[in-house]
């Protein structure tokens, strides 16, 4: 015979049983959601980018031609990275300072909010947009980091974070499952 027919299931949401200090009724965003809002915030910032220099800084963002043709063109090779670079990181940083996330999580429904629901403040946003400068480095950034980080965002073993979440206590959450005075901070 079975030693008990009747299982007691922890109640609560995926977020509650995960972490802890869930609010009740907070749900996590899927990983799929999280990679299709960075690619938008991506294609964003390329946009922008381009119509500002013409499509020129994109082109030698992967011309790796450029360092083998001198000075000059090695050091607008850099100065390529460095532009693209500086934009990615004050987009995310004022981004997330402004409307409490970027555009493309935005327009996804997701909220990067703290453990326990609530909004983060203004000085967290520049280490998170720091951080996030991983998975822009070419080829190991795309293909190590953010595979990794794609699985660690859809995995029970990881809280459902990824490696930049982690570092920074945060969650990604859906933000119309937070409570409504975390939902009210969010614009």
């Amino acid at each position: 015979m079975a030693e008990d027919p009747v299982t007691i299931v922890k109640g609560g949401t995926l977020a509650q049983n995960i972490i802890g200090t869930a609010p009740e009724g907070m749900l996590i965003a899927p990983s799929w959601k999280r990679v299709l809002a960075f690619m938008l915030d991506m294609m964003l910032i390329s946009i922008v980018l381009g119509f500002f220099t013409n499509f020129r800084l994109l082109e030698g963002l992967f011309n790796y031609e450029l360092l083998t043709e001198g000075g000059r063109y090695t050091a607008e090779f850099f100065m390529n990275w460095f532009v693209f670079c500086a934009a990615f990181y004050l987009y995310f940083k004022y981004t997330g300072q402004t409307i409490g996330r970027s555009l493309g999580q935005r327009g996804f429904r997701i909220a990067i909010v703290h453990d326990n629901g609530t909004v983060l403040e203004q000085h967290h946003w520049g280490p998170r947009a720091v951080a996030k400068m991983i998975y822009i480095i070419p080829f190991i950034g795309w293909l190590y980091f953010g595979l990794r980080d794609t699985y660690s965002a859809g995995s029970t073993e990881a809280e459902y974070r990824t490696a930049v979440d982690r570092k920074h206590h945060t969650v990604a959450a859906v933000d119309w499952s937070l409570p409504s005075e975390t939902r009210l901070r969010l614009r």
